[in-house]
């Protein structure tokens, strides 16, 4: 069985990794991953064929071929190798999770620290067991700093993930209530991420904590070193304050020598928290204030993350990469806080709530009741089983919403669609 020292020796000389075998290109090593529904052994013939150096396997049949590595387990040997090459380069790590805004926050720092060293940071949704190793085999020797997201659904992931990437630095941005068929309740969504601040406890440099988050402070009592941020009446080394946000956020921020102001592309007071971290650890890393104000003015929200668009004389405020209690909260609590005339809400389910799913719905519907909007349709089955007023409307789903809204007049309306990725909200923009 080879050793990692030796397969990393081979991967520094093939250091293209790839888990695809339709990605197979040459100066490339396949990763013949298994899973519940797929099986990458089939697949090393083809991308060898169409490329790839090497492929890594723990089929035995290969084991007479030069061009094949035969392992126990292909999973956990990526996850090893990823950990020595980590290692190997020795860059600073900093690791993000949190229940909502962490690839916000993630791209907030990849932006401000690209203002002074060269950064890799996790892309898309490579923030699980197989999307963090495949980070951390794309750095190369001329990276200064690595950002690596962290994402969980259930207990002990972060642990995990921790092990893999071995962070010096760890960042939280927020606990909140999702995933909780995973974590079984709140208090495990609170366990689960702080694995993060116990790991860097036992060898990290140090975590960056909002003082303003009551569940942060508790959670963080065995870190000895925190680098805090929040708001000015907290008691944060580094603070702010909300100077305006209609619509764009703008951040009032205290620099060593100064106030400056931040101003965003971002939407929503929530996202105090987001500018405010990637700020902080822009200070730490000794990035030039004003560089960081104009690496926070640079950056533009997509994938569905709080973008605001126009079309067909509306204002769309599409945010529906995703969606739980503590996020939809927020942001239905932003919406209603906007001065338009005529605001218009499109709510769909929230899901992996469990057995809390029908009251977390209602808190939403009445949160919502009364807040001076023309129009709500709520869409899916669980908003389907709350008590609503009159002029709330239940869509089954998406594809219903879409033939009912096709003839509206969204001239001069502020439009607000907030929604679980399984809902697919997104469809009614084509429509519009």
């Amino acid at each position: 069985m080879i050793a990692i020292d030796e397969l990393h020796d081979l991967f520094l000389k093939h250091p293209h990794v790839f888990t695809d075998s339709r990605k197979a290109e040459a100066g490339g090593m396949f990763f013949a991953l298994k899973g519940e529904r797929f099986d990458g052994n089939r697949f090393v013939a083809d991308a060898l064929n169409d490329g790839a150096d090497i492929a890594v396997t723990d089929d035995p049949s290969f084991n007479l071929r030069g061009d094949c590595i035969v392992v126990d387990d292909v999973l956990k040997t990526l996850q090893q190798l990823a950990n020595y090459h980590r290692n190997y380069l020795s860059l600073p790590v900093i690791a993000i999770t949190g229940t909502n805004g962490k690839t916000t926050t993630k791209e907030l720092i990849r932006e401000v620290l690209a203002e002074k060293y060269k950064v890799i940071s996790t892309t898309g949704n490579l923030n699980n067991h197989i999307g963090v190793p495949l980070t951390l085999l794309s750095m190369r020797e001329e990276h200064e700093i690595a950002i690596i997201e962290m994402g969980a659904n259930h207990m002990g992931e972060i642990a995990e993930l921790c092990e893999i990437a071995d962070p010096d630095y760890g960042l939280i941005t927020n606990v909140g209530k999702a995933h909780l068929e995973g974590f079984g309740s709140f208090e495990g969504v609170k366990k689960t991420k702080g694995e993060m601040y116990e790991h860097i406890a036992r060898g990290g440099k140090g975590i960056f904590i909002n003082a303003d988050n009551k569940h942060l402070e508790e959670m963080s009592v065995g870190n000895r070193v925190k680098f805090t941020y929040g708001s000015y009446s907290s008691g944060a080394d580094f603070k702010g304050e909300i100077a305006d946000e209609q619509i764009y956020l703008v951040v009032k921020v205290l620099f060593p020598k100064g106030w400056l102001y931040l101003k965003s592309k971002l939407i929503g007071g929530y996202n105090f928290e987001n500018i405010m971290a990637a700020a902080r650890i822009g200070l730490f890393f000794d990035v030039d204030p004003v560089k960081i104000q104009h690496a926070v003015a640079s950056f533009e929200p997509d994938n569905n993350r709080s973008q605001l668009l126009k079309k067909a004389g509306a204002t769309i405020l599409l945010d529906c990469y995703n969606a739980n209690p503590t996020s939809m909260q927020v942001s239905v609590k932003n919406f209603i806080n906007i001065n338009h005339d005529n605001k218009v809400a499109v709510l769909g389910d929230m899901l992996e709530l469990g057995e809390v799913s029908e009251m977390e719905h209602q808190k939403i519907v009445d949160l919502i009741n009364n807040a001076g909007l023309k129009s709500v349709f709520l869409v899916g089955e669980h908003f389907a089983k709350t008590r609503i007023p009159e002029y709330f409307q239940k869509i089954p789903d998406v594809e219903s919403l879409i033939s009912m809204i096709k003839e509206f007049d969204w001239n001069n309306k502020f439009l607000f669609i907030k929604g679980s990725r399984g809902i697919k909200l997104e469809k009614i923009i084509d429509c519009i």
